[in-house]
């Protein structure tokens, strides 16, 4: 092992020191710095269905898997992965143990603070490359681990938070755009690009995935003829804004019947499907059974 590999283990070990000592457990967990959370799990998981937020996410310990449409991300300590745009995924933790649990450090990632940066950075002249998958994996670097340790270490210094934290989180935003995630990022911050276009129609479909589609309307909205929206839209999240606002549908109505004990049926009009047998047979195809068979089943893993 070189100096340079042992110094990068040490500054893993110390983050993933620091993520255990600030996670109470397994799950998701809030810190007092604004946009950073930590991820814990002592065990491997089956495959959950969530919204990925525009984020950073840093594994220091264990492995995962996120499958975007027919894609499969792979990614542990020595990989990353940020995420652009809200995106459907489905996630597996799939290295864990209570011995070595699994540890990840996540940041949001705040378009509004990316957009200010590249309009300082020399970035900003560089040619825009097409828009590219919202969703990448890269190779860690040491300089992004580093920023992401001090980033983490001011949790020990709460009074230095308020001043230091947005300059790390900064510094963090800047090696991002440095890296080959530097296009992709670009796209979502520079206005009037197709990348921004894109989180536009985005964002209308996240806020009305209840309502019936009207590619037309949405293309008018984000500025962008029918045709071009649906192409770039499947460039940057793998699939169609149809296939988008299924997927964010039956993630909710799983939601409605979990957490407010809501029949199928009353989930499914909640969540705009008029069919209740369309409904089941869309929640099958997602989720691998029917929605009382696979709720009853989340119910009793948990």
């Amino acid at each position: 092992m070189t100096t340079d590999d042992r110094g990068l283990s040490a500054k893993r070990a110390e983050l993933a020191a620091l993520i255990e000592r600030f996670t109470n457990g397994d799950g998701i967990h809030e810190t007092p710095i604004e946009g950073l959370r930590f991820a814990r799990r002592a065990t491997p998981n089956e495959p959950m269905c969530s919204v990925q937020e525009p984020s950073l996410c840093l594994i220091v310990q264990g492995a995962k898997q996120a499958m975007l449409g027919d894609e499969v991300y792979e990614y542990d300590a020595s990989r990353y992965l940020v995420a652009s745009v809200d995106l459907p995924v489905t996630g597996r933790v799939t290295v864990a143990s209570p011995e070595t649990p699994y540890l990840c450090f996540v940041m949001r990632l705040s378009p509004a603070d990316i957009t200010s940066l590249v309009t300082q950075a020399e970035t900003a002249s560089a040619p825009l490359p097409p828009p590219s998958r919202g969703l990448s994996v890269s190779q860690c670097d040491p300089e992004l681990l580093d920023a992401a340790l001090r980033l983490t270490r001011l949790l020990e210094a709460p009074q230095d938070i308020a001043l230091l934290a947005p300059l790390v989180t900064r510094e963090i935003l800047y090696r991002l755009l440095r890296s080959g995630q530097g296009g992709m990022l670009r796209h979502i911050s520079i206005a009037d690009s197709q990348g921004h276009r894109v989180a536009k129609a985005i964002g209308w479909l996240r806020r009305n995935f209840h309502q019936p589609l009207r590619i037309e309307y949405i293309a008018r909205e984000a500025h962008m003829s029918p045709s071009a929206l649906h192409h770039h839209f499947k460039a940057i999240t793998a699939m169609s804004p149809l296939q988008y606002q299924k997927q964010l549908r039956l993630q909710e109505a799983r939601r409605l019947m979990l957490s407010e004990v809501m029949d199928a049926a009353t989930a499914g009009h909640r969540v705009g499907y008029e069919s209740p047998s369309q409904f089941s047979r869309e929640y099958s195809r997602m989720f691998g059974a029917p929605p009382l068979r696979d709720v009853e089943r989340l119910r009793s893993s948990a």
